[in-house]
C-alpha cells in the first residue's frame, strides 16, 4: 500500500443504462440508476467511483459513453471507467465523455501492446488494468479470467500484473472471481501476492461485507477497496465505512463536514 490515505471505491457494474449486481458476474439484477447512485456515494465521500459496463465485452460492444456522460454531470470526484475498451479509441471516447481513468482487462489479455499504447497516448495516470483473477484447479496460485469470468486463461495473475506495470500501467484493479458478489470477504492472499509484486496501487474488488473485510484488504497491502453489494443493498454508507475503518485503526480520507485525527 502506499503511503496515502487509502480510498473508498464504490462500484457501478452497469448493463443497458442500469446498475446490476450479481455473483461471480452472473445472476444480475436490478440495483438502480447510475447518475443518481453516483451523485449518493460522492455525498457520502466516496474517494473515486468506478463504472464497468459488465456487457460490453461478452456482448461485443463498445462501452456506453452516454451513460459515463450521465454520471460525469454529477460527479466531482475521479472518475474511472471499463467494460468494452479493445483499442486506444475506445479510450479516448470515454475520456473525453468524462472519465479520469479508463480500464481495459479482456483486450489487454488478449493484446498486451494495447497497455502500451494507452500508457504512451493517455498517460500512466490514465492507464488501469483490470485483473479478473481465480485459484488455479491444479495447482498454487491464480490464472486470469476474460470475457466476465467466461475464460479461462491460464496466465498466471502475477506474472501478468508485473508484465502490465512494465508496459505503462498506472493503477490495477484486482478482482477475485472466487469472491465476487459472495460477500465472504477480500482473497487477501491474492491480494497480498499481487501488491507485494508490483509498486503501483493495488485496487481490491471482489467480497467486501464489512469494515472488517475492508481493513483485511488494506492491511494485505491494496491501495483502495471497492465495494458494491454492502452499499448498493442499504448495509452501511461510505461514511459509515469510513467510521467503522477508523475504530480498527484505518485513518481514510475524510468525509466533508467530518474530521479525523
Amino acid at each position: 500500500m502506499t503511503g496515502l490515505a487509502p480510498r473508498i471505491i464504490p462500484c457501478l457494474d452497469v448493463r443497458d443504462g442500469r446498475v446490476v449486481k450479481g455473483i461471480q458476474f452472473q445472476g444480475l439484477r436490478d440495483a438502480g440508476d447510475p447518475a443518481g447512485l453516483a451523485a449518493a456515494y460522492e455525498a457520502q465521500g466516496g474517494d473515486e467511483l468506478v463504472v464497468l459496463d459488465v456487457s460490453a465485452t461478452p456482448e461485443g460492444r463498445a462501452n456506453a459513453a452516454d451513460t459515463v456522460r450521465a454520471v460525469r454531470a454529477v460527479l466531482s470526484i475521479p472518475l474511472t471507467v471499463g467494460g468494452g475498451v479493445r483499442a486506444v479509441d475506445d479510450a479516448r471516447r470515454l475520456l473525453d465523455a468524462g472519465a479520469d481513468k479508463v480500464a481495459a482487462n479482456t483486450a489487454a489479455v488478449a493484446d498486451p501492446s494495447l497497455v502500451d499504447a494507452m500508457a504512451a497516448e493517455f498517460g500512466s495516470q490514465c492507464t488501469v488494468i483490470s485483473i479478473d483473477a481465480r485459484a488455479f484447479d491444479d495447482r498454487p496460485g491464480w490464472e486470469v479470467v476474460t470475457r466476465s469470468g467466461k475464460n479461462r486463461t491460464g496466465l498466471d495473475a502475477i506474472a501478468w500484473a508485473r508484465e502490465v506495470e512494465r508496459r505503462g500501467a498506472g493503477e490495477i484493479l484486482l478482482t477475485s472471481w472466487d469472491r465476487d458478489g459472495t460477500r465472504s470477504g477480500y482473497d487477501v492472499d491474492l491480494l497480498a501476492a499481487i501488491s507485494s509484486a508490483v509498486n503501483v496501487p493495488v485496487i481490491a474488488s471482489g467480497g467486501a461485507a464489512s469494515a472488517a473485510h475492508c481493513a483485511a484488504a488494506l492491511n494485505a497491502g491494496a491501495s483502495a477497496v471497492l465495494a458494491a453489494s454492502i452499499f448498493h443493498d442499504g448495509d452501511m454508507t461510505v461514511a459509515d465505512l469510513k467510521r467503522e475503518l477508523l475504530t480498527l485503526g484505518i485513518a481514510t480520507r475524510p468525509v466533508d463536514n467530518e474530521t479525523q485525527p
